[in-house]
């Protein structure tokens, strides 16, 4: 079943997705500064071209640093990311078909918002980080 969605989801609109979370990756990384963003970029651009199977965890190691980016992400990109998941995904779950992609949408919010610190894992094994 989780094929199936992503297949779906890739063909309507995980690639879009993926492509516009890969751009800005590519320009978060022109900077030295904005290298740690342009891979949370990445990350989440892989997480939005199969977001089903999978899920999003905390890691504890992640520290200061990743504290002090997340809340830079949050003023400057991540509160309008949210914004644009959670608009999508409550358009997506008007129809009975489209409430799988609107969930997996709202599944995005919390990793568009503080990505940094963050692990993407399969949900058969959520707790199982490195």
């Amino acid at each position: 079943m989780k094929t199936i969605l992503n297949v779906i989801w890739l063909i309507l609109s995980g690639i879009w997705l993926f492509l516009g979370y890969v751009l800005a990756g590519v320009l978060l990384c022109i900077t030295i500064i904005g290298i740690p963003f342009g891979i949370a970029a990445f990350r989440i651009a892989v997480y939005a071209l199969w977001p089903f199977g999978y899920t999003t965890v905390e890691r504890h190691d992640a520290g200061a640093p990743s504290c002090v980016g997340n809340v830079l992400w949050l003023v400057l990109a991540g509160w309008w990311l949210a914004l644009g998941h959670i608009v999508t995904g409550i358009a997506l779950c008007i129809t009975i078909i489209g409430i799988p992609f609107g969930i997996a949408n709202f599944k995005m919010v919390p990793l568009s918002l503080l990505p940094l610190g963050r692990e993407i894992v399969p949900t058969d094994a959520p707790f199982a980080s490195r």
